[in-house]
């Protein structure tokens, strides 16, 4: 006992500087670094020596035809979304019916719509006129339907239709997480069906459905290009129309390239803050820094705003 007292009495009485701070060698995160700054470097050097004409891309950046395009690449993004929205919510309610024949209509909806391809589909939508050749109620009224469905139409209704699939999933998946004692309740209280759903349940669903949705909005914004196959106008098709003229290609790839980042750059800021919002004492107790803040804090600005 009196030699393990000694021993302890020892080591409690040495000095710190008898021991050596040995830090950790992170090999591997120094070799990703690296290699990660080379590929980097090489793209950069890549486009500062490669034959681009700069002078181009700021001249047409702000040219009258690709400003109209990005407009109504916003405007095709912003309708087909509402459409996809809006008809989500409605195929997701009928996906949890109980009723067999609007389970089944609206399972064949999203098998459809998912199972092919948005090129294919557009290509379909804008030759309907080949299998309905016309539209409109006989002896009220009735019109072509090559006058009605353009290819601005026609990409409209083949994305909102496209992205209903996708985001009714997204619906069920939040109203699948709200607990069935919610519905319960709301039957006990007499609230029974759509009352019940719009009221209760989709209120609690929304936490877990809006983040999704930021991404949906983003990937619709993106998925626009494809309408330049059916001729619609939208920024990719009028960048394609100027450099098939004056063959500046990477130039003008460049334009829209840049101006699809700003667009997807704003959209990313805002999911952020409804990510954030919606986190809010379900997830983390300290909420990341929102963009000002880590500006405020970059710049030593003092402030609350969040």
């Amino acid at each position: 006992m009196t030699g393990l007292h000694h021993s302890e009495h020892r080591v409690a009485n040495l000095n710190h500087s008898e021991y050596r701070v040995v830090h950790l060698k992170h090999v591997g995160r120094y070799l990703a670094g690296a290699i990660t700054i080379a590929v980097f470097a090489a793209i950069v050097t890549a486009f500062a020596r490669g034959q681009i004409d700069w002078p181009t891309v700021g001249q047409y950046f702000t040219a009258p035809s690709i400003l109209a395009g990005f407009v109504l690449t916003i405007i095709l993004t912003i309708v087909s979304m509402s459409i996809g929205i809006a008809l989500g919510v409605l195929v997701a309610v009928m996906r949890l019916s109980h009723n067999p024949v609007l389970l089944g209509i609206s399972w064949l909806y999203v098998w459809i719509f998912r199972g092919t391809p948005v090129y294919l589909q557009l290509l379909l939508w804008f030759n309907i006129a080949l299998f309905v050749p016309s539209i409109g109620i006989p002896g009220l009224f009735e019109a072509r339907t090559v006058d009605l469905v353009t290819p601005t139409v026609a990409a409209i209704v083949c994305l909102g239709l496209n992205e209903a699939a996708y985001m009714s999933e997204v619906v069920r998946g939040g109203i699948l997480s709200v607990d069935e004692g919610q519905t319960e309740a709301a039957k006990a209280l007499g609230i029974k069906g759509t009352k019940a759903m719009s009221t209760i349940v989709l209120p609690q669903a929304m936490r877990v459905i809006l983040p999704p949705v930021g991404n949906e909005v983003i990937g619709m914004l993106k998925t626009t290009s494809l309408a330049s196959a059916i001729g619609v106008s939208e920024i990719l098709n009028e960048a394609q129309h100027v450099y098939l003229v004056n063959n500046m290609i990477m130039e003008l790839l460049l334009v829209a390239a840049t101006w699809y980042l700003i667009a997807v750059s704003v959209l990313s800021v805002f999911q952020y803050y409804i990510e954030r919002y919606f986190a809010r004492g379900s997830t983390t107790a300290s909420l990341p820094l929102t963009p000002i803040q880590r500006a405020r804090r970059f710049f030593g600005i003092p402030g609350g705003i969040k």
